[in-house]
């Protein structure tokens, strides 16, 4: 075999048969970042399969990512824009969606000026090199703070917390994996969806490998859950009390002389007499009936966490979901502390993102800190949190009259309309706007309400690097990819349309003809800007290096767009070549010519030149969160007392709503039912195959139901991103296989109050028997 590059860019290997070659790239559907080896016959994906090569995968795949093949060719996909018509979307050239893009926009911007647009970017953007890169131009360009996003569904509470702790949103602790010997996960499940927050190919198998060196692993969930199955314990919490249970492990450690952060942390901490004193009435025995958990329970947790080898706390979007988010964050982070077990190795440890990032830009060991606030909602006066408003508040600026209206949405890869809280609101809330586009490669439950639809390549058509998962990846690790695919003919790259939509914004109002707005325009200015900034940055390693010397170096073969910021990113990074400072440093011609990827190492410890705190020191009782103690110790009593509440799954073949519409991983058995345990059965009058219904305070559904054991009495649980079949949508097999939309069901106006994150577990339901259908 010889190694070649293809017609896209692809390095891949060339076969004996004709036409048949081999292209290697990182999956992009979620956080695990795993190598794919991709066989390619003229121009046809035939095969794919992990790359057993893959620095970081080895060979690791789950079902998703063999399905981009059918994703690729699914006839749903949009290859050509799409305009809505007299209720209908159809077919239309590029230059006809982007003149009715710019006549839409500029209209709304003329009648309410530009504070009556919002964008709202869906949870695939943090998988796209060229969202990524370019999605800062396209939110300045509208000139709003009407920002939104799924991070406020999702994992924004984790963020918060590590910002008002390390400093910035980025700085995250991520569990050591391949070297713990005690691993507690909470609200988790890795067998299901791998790592979130901490990008970690084949999670399972690096669960199966402590289990296997005498290690242990506790999950605390209110479902026994794939990964629980797999745990030496399972502690059946009870929804949304992960944060007095953590606190109460704070307790123990305290109260047992088990606290001891180690030398080196204690060095730059403070707050430990302050969180001393806060967790005083915190102990097992109060919040026990909130929590579900024995007291002697959760106090042998503490006393195994502070005596393993080794130890580390990860927890997930069923903490992060609930209305003490951000504060059960804050814990994970104070019980790794408090054990010893932050920053060293087998603990919780910071990544070394080899394209760089906040954690390492800027004065070593100092920074500006973290506020919020900078904005606040119109309606309900919600804070802007990292420069978003809550999801949950763009209903409420739709529909609101008054000054400061929405009138206008530009959606990237998002279908709000199916994970945000109160869906049924949501929905009726696009349909008053005057004007929608959607960057969106499917016509679903929310593009059905834009105007226009500009549709990118494939997966495989765009180039990837995991820019934002890569800071919370558990190995210093870097993978580029090429397209595997070509574009076709007239189809811009996703960069392009990003681009060329911000410059549309940019000139609306003016004399300036749309049609003349160039992507490579904008993205000449883009990497100019970019250089500049890092020239006449004091602690950059090119500052004071001539800009037009970057520039020309960064331009050499015609590099463009993406590839080109990425380039400056790794070469400027922590393992960078920095422009020949550095011979022998990261570049991304070092990646392209590495197509398995490059490992620079294990994590190694990183305090204190981590730290972007104003003080320089690790900041355990911020006032932001201290604040929040008194709420929380005010919920004792009501989660003692409460019935019957909801909590969400997923499932190893389901990624959130947009991969539905692949036949291959919706097959066989429906996954759309309500889990409900025995007890809760008979008591319910509720039978294994029959119906039920569910209702909140905002919504009810009707869903099947399966008893199982493998949940805790007084919780039911249904699956997130359901409930399709919806008119207008071109969904097929979605359609086929519909489900219920379980946000139905959640309530806009229940949040955790420091990250403007949805509760979207535990919230109270009735249930009632509908009988069998």
């Amino acid at each position: 075999m010889t190694e070649t590059t293809s017609n896209a860019g692809s390095v891949h290997t060339e076969s004996a048969v004709a036409g048949t070659r081999t292209a290697l790239r990182t999956c992009p559907l979620c956080e695990a970042g795993c190598g794919l080896e991709i066989t390619i016959k003229d121009e046809q994906v035939t095969r794919i399969r992990g790359d057993r090569d893959d620095v970081f995968s080895h060979g690791f795949i789950c079902p998703k990512g063999s399905t981009l093949k059918q994703l690729h060719e699914d006839p749903d996909r949009l290859r050509m824009p799409l305009i809505k018509r007299d209720g209908e979307h159809v077919e239309v050239e590029w230059d006809e969606a982007w003149a009715e893009v710019h006549r839409g926009l500029a209209g709304v911007i003329e009648r309410h000026g530009r504070g009556a647009i919002a964008s709202y970017n869906g949870n695939p953007s943090a998988h796209s090199l060229s969202a990524i890169t370019f999605a800062r131009m396209l939110s300045r360009s509208i000139g709003t703070r009407h920002h939104y996003s799924a991070s406020t569904v999702d994992q924004m509470p984790r963020q918060v917390a590590a910002a008002y702790i390390f400093g910035t949103p980025l700085s995250v602790p991520v569990p050591d994996l391949d070297r713990t010997d005690y691993l507690m996960i909470l609200g988790a499940n890795p067998y299901a969806s791998n790592g979130s927050l901490c990008t970690a190919p084949d999670f399972p198998g690096r669960i199966e490998a402590i289990r296997a060196r005498g290690g242990k692993l506790v999950v605390v969930d209110p479902r026994r859950s794939r990964t629980a199955e797999e745990a030496d314990e399972w502690l059946a919490i009870r929804p949304g009390s992960d944060a007095l249970f953590l606190m109460a492990i704070v307790n123990v450690l305290f109260a047992d002389g088990l606290a001891d952060p180690g030398a080196s942390v204690e060095a730059v901490l403070n707050g430990l007499d302050e969180l001393r004193e806060l967790s005083l009435s915190f102990t097992p025995e109060a919040v026990a009936s909130a929590t579900g958990l024995d007291s002697s329970t959760t106090r042998r947790i503490a006393h195994e966490l502070a005596g393993a080898p080794t130890a580390t706390v990860y927890a997930r979007i069923g903490t992060t979901t609930t209305e003490f988010g951000t504060t059960a964050s804050w814990m994970v982070d104070a019980v790794n502390i408090l054990t010893g077990n932050l920053d060293r190795p087998g603990g919780a440890m910071f990544a070394m993102p080899v394209a760089g990032g906040a954690s390492t830009k800027g004065p070593s060991g100092t920074g500006k800190g973290f506020q919020i606030g900078r904005g606040h909602t119109r309606v309900r006066h919600l804070p802007e949190v990292m420069g978003e408003y809550p999801a949950a508040a763009l209903a409420d600026e739709i529909l609101e009259p008054g000054d400061g209206r929405v009138r206008a949405l530009v959606t990237v890869a998002g279908n709000p309309v199916l994970s945000t809280p109160n869906s049924n609101r949501l929905a009726t809330a696009l349909e008053d706007l005057d004007f929608m586009v959607s960057v969106d490669i499917y016509l679903n439950e929310t593009t059905r309400h834009a105007d226009v639809i500009l549709p990118p390549p494939s997966q495989l058509q765009r180039s990837h690097y995991d820019v934002l998962l890569l800071q919370f990846a558990v190995r210093n690790v870097a993978n580029y990819s090429p397209p595997a695919l070509a574009i076709q003919d007239g189809q811009p790259d996703e960069w392009e349309i990003l681009a060329k939509l911000a410059m549309l914004l940019q000139r609306a109002g003016t004399d300036a003809d749309p049609a003349d707005a160039d992507p490579a325009d904008a993205d000449a200015e883009a990497i100019a800007a970019l250089v500049d900034h890092a020239v006449n940055d004091d602690c950059s390693p090119i500052h004071g290096r001539d800009p037009e010397e970057i520039l020309a170096m960064l331009s050499a073969g015609d590099r463009r767009g993406p590839e080109r910021m990425l380039d400056l990113m790794l070469r400027t990074g922590p393992f960078g070549d920095a422009f020949g400072a550095n011979p022998d440093g990261a570049n991304l011609q070092l990646l392209i010519d590495n197509p398995h990827g490059v490992d620079f190492g294990p994590l190694e410890p990183r305090l204190p030149e981590i730290l972007r705190t104003p003080s320089g020191r690790i900041e355990l009782a911020a006032p932001e969160l201290v604040a929040d103690v008194p709420r929380l110790h005010g919920a004792i009593s009501r989660l003692s007392g409460q019935a019957m509440v909801l909590v969400g799954r997923r499932h190893l073949r389901s990624n959130n709503s947009w991969m539905h519409n692949i036949e291959v991983l919706v097959k066989g058995k429906p996954r759309c039912s309500l889990h409900v345990h025995p007890d809760d059965a008979a008591e319910l009058g509720l039978v294994h195959g029959g119906y039920a219904k569910v209702t909140s305070r905002v919504g009810s559904v009707e869903a099947p139901v399966e008893v199982t054991d493998s949940i805790r009495p007084g919780v039911v649980s249904l699956p997130h991103g359901w409930g399709h079949g919806v008119e207008g949508t071109r969904l097929r097999v979605a359609a086929e296989r519909a489900g219920v939309n379980s946000n139905v069901l959640t309530d806009h106006n229940a949040m955790d109050p420091l990250s403007g994150t949805s509760v979207l577990n535990g919230i109270p339901v009735t249930v009632e028997a509908l009988g069998t259908r």
